[in-house]
């Protein structure tokens, strides 16, 4: 089993997650527990603690050039997908594993799997780059 392949978060279902601060994230989602993951050109609501949100968003951030921000609120320009929209009410959203706690991706599921993919790809580039630097540091 892939450790970082997204699960599905359905309601009574209790998250899969070591992190305290995350599993009351994904207990009660509320406009206050939601942030915005603003990537090229996506607009996702996410779930989960503060601090395995940044993680999330800082291996996202490896498959941009340009940058990969959180919000806490909703971005002036909204969500731009209907689809992703109205995923917020509905059940069965990506859980994605970040090491040790988890980021939920609301949105519509080509979307949730668009980013679940992003963040692979940034667990894969983070790996090269820290393999690439050990051997450095060890010539």
């Amino acid at each position: 089993m892939n450790p970082t392949a997204p699960t599905s978060a359905k309601p009574g279902d209790e998250p899969p997650v070591p992190c305290d601060a995350c599993r009351s994230a994904l207990a009660s989602v509320s406009r206050d527990s939601v942030a915005f993951l603003l990537l090229d050109q996506f607009t996702l609501p996410v779930v989960g603690c503060k601090d395995h949100l940044e993680q999330f968003r800082t291996i996202c951030g490896f498959t941009t050039d340009g940058r990969a921000e959180l919000l806490t609120h909703q971005p002036a320009g909204g969500i731009t997908c209907p689809a992703c929209r109205r995923s917020s009410h509905a059940a069965g959203h990506a859980m994605v594993p970040v090491e040790g706690g988890a980021a939920v991706l609301l949105g519509c599921p080509d979307h949730q799997s668009e980013i679940a993919s992003r963040y692979q790809a940034g667990q894969r580039t983070r790996r090269q780059l820290t393999d690439d630097f050990d051997s450095f540091r060890s010539v």
